[in-house]
């Protein structure tokens, strides 16, 4: 259940930053949820393993940024395998590599299946709940 609602969230962020920005071309939400599939499926081969020889380099310092630059790269990937799918640029498949990773943990921490990112959320769950009782 947790994969579907990944490949929703990055398809819906795919499309909406297609209509943020003029270097990201979808042609509909299928497209952006067929690229979110070939990104998924590409990031958890050949992005595994990438990750894992750039992360040795950089001794495991650097994770997250590794793993977003390595997200942006497989995008770029992808960019080339669909056709109705086009990023003009590395920035703007970085920029959609962090807006989708930020999407999924909030949406991860808001129905509370995954903690991993709370930190960076509590402080703003913290606010409204003071100010929602």
């Amino acid at each position: 259940m947790d994969f579907i609602i990944n490949l929703l969230v990055t398809a819906t962020v795919i499309l909406i930053l297609s209509y943020a920005m003029s270097s990201v071309h979808v042609k509909s939400f299928t497209t952006a949820l067929w690229v979110a599939f070939l990104i998924a499926i590409v990031n958890a081969t050949l992005g595994w393993i990438l990750r894992g020889i750039f992360n040795l380099v950089s001794f495991f310092l650097l994770e997250a940024i590794v793993s977003l630059i390595v997200t942006a790269l497989m995008i770029k990937l992808v960019d080339k395998l669909v056709k109705n799918f086009k990023v003009d640029g590395f920035l703007p498949a970085l920029i959609i590599a962090l807006v989708t990773a930020l999407a999924i943990a909030a949406v991860g921490w808001l129905t509370g299946r995954n903690d991993d990112y709370a930190f960076i959320l509590d402080p703003i769950h913290n606010l409204t709940a003071q100010y929602l009782a």
